[in-house]
């Protein structure tokens, strides 16, 4: 929805999803089937906001949020570093890892305050767990390259960062990007962290150097196309000539979308023997925590297995 049409005033409960084209986005479909099993009542609104918006932009939707009684929170993507920027002193409460990442993914509310929590760094470990085999990087001495260095590369170093096994840390973590202030955002926040991994940082955008990086890496490695392209934008961040890491891990951010690096990767998986997992599991965690922020939900393993199954049948192909 374009923004003046999303903030019209609301007749039920309402969460909000800030984005770029939120309307593509299976949330749309299965929030209603999760709002049902949680017995929530509410509705979902999408806020439709161009990359690196004006800040009025911003301060609409979050004052929108403060100001009106049934407008409970919302969900930010894409925006979560600019509309922090934008709109800091409209929030009561930030926590840790909002403070730490420079951004945030949730907004709720809670006793009268705004809070902004950043909640990546949570899901997308969850995420992680959920593929990498426990003690892979102390076998290995495999190392993440991970292409990307916005939102979501942020979050994911945070959570390996915090890994409390040796054997649970990738050795080394190479992050590309082709803005040179992404990258100084990213190292900025690694001087922070007490941890020994290895971390380096490249400014490239051109996918003939990220093949050369790549196929550098030690076997087991890791690469995530964590550049938005395949879905925001076209085409993918290596090109078809690419050299995948034998016994690798592949982690497209993505879910939906042309999803070109996944089908890259798939092309060689038998000859490299990948192990290939997109962004739908990092979605259902981004999305479960969010909305058990907003809505004040005590979110169990069980509960997320729920609501996994009832949302597995929307889950584009």
């Amino acid at each position: 929805m374009s923004p003046a049409e999303a903030l019209k005033p609301q007749t039920i409960p309402t969460m909000y999803f800030v984005g770029v084209t939120t309307g593509k986005s299976s949330i749309m479909k299965v929030f209603p089937k999760w709002s049902e099993i949680l017995g929530l009542g509410a509705q979902i609104v999408g806020y439709d906001a161009p990359l690196h918006a004006p800040n009025d932009v911003y301060l609409a939707i979050v004052r929108h949020i403060k100001n009106d009684p049934l407008s409970l929170g919302g969900l930010v993507t894409t925006h979560k570093i600019d509309l922090l920027n934008a709109t800091r002193s409209e929030f009561d409460y930030l926590d840790p890892f909002a403070r730490l990442c420079g951004e945030i993914s949730s907004i709720s509310k809670r006793d009268g305050k705004l809070r902004g929590h950043a909640k990546d760094p949570v899901a997308s470990g969850l995420a992680w767990q959920a593929f990498v085999p426990k003690g892979h990087w102390g076998r290995t001495g495999a190392h993440v390259l991970c292409l990307g260095a916005g939102g979501a590369a942020v979050a994911i170093s945070v959570f390996v960062a915090g890994l409390p096994d040796r054997a649970d840390r990738p050795r080394k973590f190479i992050a590309v990007d082709r803005s040179p202030e992404r990258l100084e955002h990213l190292k900025a926040i690694r001087q922070q962290l007490d941890t020994d991994i290895e971390f380096e940082y490249v400014l490239n955008e051109d996918p003939q150097r990220n093949d050369d990086l790549m196929a550098a890496l030690p076997p087991g490695s890791m690469v995530i196309n964590a550049t938005g392209m395949g879905k925001d934008r076209p085409g993918s961040p290596v090109t078809d000539n690419a050299i995948w890491p034998q016994d690798g891990l592949v982690w497209e951010l993505n879910y939906r979308g042309e999803l070109d690096f996944m089908q890259q990767a798939r092309r060689c998986a038998e000859s490299r023997n990948l192990t290939i997992e997109d962004g739908w599991v990092y979605f259902l965690h981004g999305w479960t925590q969010v909305i058990a922020e907003v809505f004040d939900i005590q979110l169990t393993p069980e509960l997320f297995a729920k609501l996994d199954e009832a949302a597995a049948d929307l889950r584009p192909t």
